[in-house]
């Protein structure tokens, strides 16, 4: 257990008897952390892990510092907002590394898309591949903008928990033509096949299928461009450390190795959670950051639910699995010259590979990697001389999928290693070293993540905004939701923009010691 104690930086707990507690030490539930404590609450952390992070903390085997989930910082900012309002300053607590070029991506005919930061590079790139496309390329980009300021800074940054605030923005969603997906969104613009993968892809970074996803979505694409790409030095999981030790010296405390098997509730109010030991912690606020699925089908499974009951999340459609090879090499620091820190390597199929994922749960043969390399970035990341790597690959949830992973997880693992050194890396089995594999079925074991899903509800526009789990809970009054499985949504914005908005619905801690919740 780590607590405010055991920091000798520790600022002493606040003096207003006001308690939260937070469900989860993933990046959300940490963000939410910071911002109950700036507003002054003694708040503690409960997480079943050994370390914090959530998806995004890592493991060490041999050297090799495995980062288990996200891997690059978009919208950093965000991140620097929430220090400034916990009065810190986050560049002096982490070490945050712009990324040129971001990704590189690989088709089987050969040829490659090298997405930059730099305007001039992308339309460089956009006229070597398919001349004719530029202004479609063009078109796209603002498109993008304009989804961004919608989007993101106005819906992802505030509550839409009520109705009426849906009814405000229809007119909007319906001018900007979110009923269209985001690959039809990339082919009304651009005609060549690459290119609409290329500007098409990026739902899957958060659980979504490209032919489905609202084309809101395509707002990524301005993320990128607008603020960059960046890598933390020490992987993701030392922005969760980093966290942690925000909220010790606010005078809260962190229980790792520890698991909430229920929230109670008392007549209507969030009143503390019982842990699975037995031991019942009261409190003021609670907030979950476990997934929403989790929260109301296990958490609240002694509870009556107007919303969010068993046969209601059961008809949600689920973000797909992941099936995710992590290893070490030896020798190959300067082998490999031409990988990159980030690097996509595109299957013989898209559209029909996606249905097989999201709507077959059929395990194709073939397969579209994600190859994340971050020792050529940050030595730390791997012994001297030698490489970390994780290829990631999207497969079906447990849900829809038949697989069954115990028998199935090697020869996949066999079959990435055979496509990596046919397209990416030849000589890949002569260097190997540690290895460690993650299915659906680690998902949902390690995660408590329903039907081993990797990004929990997906972002489709009916499970978007207001139809998604809201941040604050009409179950019980003073229980709170934050993290992928609400509002805004996956991805490391989205669980940070949770935690703001979360901020903006919670009162700030009483200052004679009573407690009132603020009406919603």
């Amino acid at each position: 257990m780590l607590t405010g104690s055991d920091s000798h930086h520790q600022a002493g707990p606040r003096s207003t008897g006001a308690e939260a507690v937070v469900i989860g030490a993933g990046l959300g539930g940490l963000a939410a952390a910071m911002r109950l404590g700036a507003k002054g609450y003694r708040v503690t952390v409960i997480d079943r892990l050994d370390m914090p992070g959530g998806r995004g903390s890592s493991i060490t085997m041999g050297g090799h510092r495995f980062d288990l989930g996200p891997t690059i910082v978009t919208v950093p900012q965000g991140l620097r907002e929430l220090w400034a309002a916990c009065g810190r300053d986050f560049d002096r607590d982490v070490d945050l590394r712009v990324l040129d070029p971001f990704y590189e991506i690989r088709w089987q005919d050969g040829s490659n898309f090298t997405a930059r930061q730099s305007t001039d590079a992308m339309r460089a790139e956009v006229v070597r591949l398919s001349p004719g496309d530029l202004a479609g390329y063009d078109r796209f980009v603002a498109d993008s903008e304009r989804r961004y300021w919608f989007g993101f800074e106005d819906l992802g940054r505030r509550s839409m928990h009520r109705f009426g605030d849906l009814l405000k923005v229809l007119p909007t969603f319906a001018w900007l033509r979110a009923d269209k997906s985001v690959h039809a969104h990339a082919a009304s613009r651009v005609k060549d096949d690459r290119l609409r993968f290329a500007l098409s892809f990026h739902p899957l970074f958060i659980g979504g299928d490209p032919f489905h996803v609202t084309s809101m979505y395509i707002l990524v694409s301005h993320l990128e461009k607008e603020f960059g790409v960046h890598y933390a030095m020490g992987g993701v999981g030392a922005i969760a450390l980093a966290m942690a030790k925000v909220i010790a010296l606010q005078g809260g405390r962190l229980m790792l190795d520890s698991e909430v098997d229920e929230i109670l509730i008392q007549n209507g109010q969030a009143m503390g959670v019982r842990l699975a030991d037995g031991t019942s912690i009261p409190s003021d606020v609670v907030v979950s950051n476990a997934d929403a699925g989790h929260t109301y089908d296990r958490l609240l499974r002694n509870q009556p639910r107007k919303r969010w009951t068993t046969r209601k999340l059961g008809r949600k459609r689920w973000s797909m699995g992941l099936f995710v090879w992590y290893f070490g090499t030896k020798g190959t620091r300067l082998k490999w010259p031409d990988v990159g820190h980030h690097t996509i390597v595109v299957g013989p199929r898209y559209k029909e590979h996606i249905r097989d994922i999201f709507i077959r749960g059929r395990l194709a043969e073939d397969m579209s990697l994600y190859v994340h390399r971050p020792s050529v970035t940050d030595s730390t990341s791997a012994p001297p001389g030698d490489d970390t790597f994780y290829a990631l690959s999207p497969v079906p949830h447990l849900g829809i999928g038949k697989t069954d992973w115990a028998v199935e997880a090697e020869p996949y693992r066999q079959k990435i290693q055979r496509m990596l050194e046919e397209r990416l890396l030849p000589g890949l089995g002569e260097h190997l070293s540690e290895q460690l594999v993650f299915t659906p079925d680690t998902f949902q074991s390690r995660y408590l993540a329903p039907y081993g899903s990797g990004f929990s509800i997906e972002p489709r526009i009916l499970q978007s905004a207001w139809f998604r789990p809201h941040n604050v809970s009409e179950e019980a009054k003073g229980l709170y939701l934050v993290g992928a499985g609400t509002h805004p949504g996956a991805g490391l914005p989205g669980v940070i923009a949770s935690a703001e908005v979360l901020g903006k619905l919670v009162p700030d801690a009483p200052r004679d010691g009573s407690f009132r919740m603020a009406a919603e």
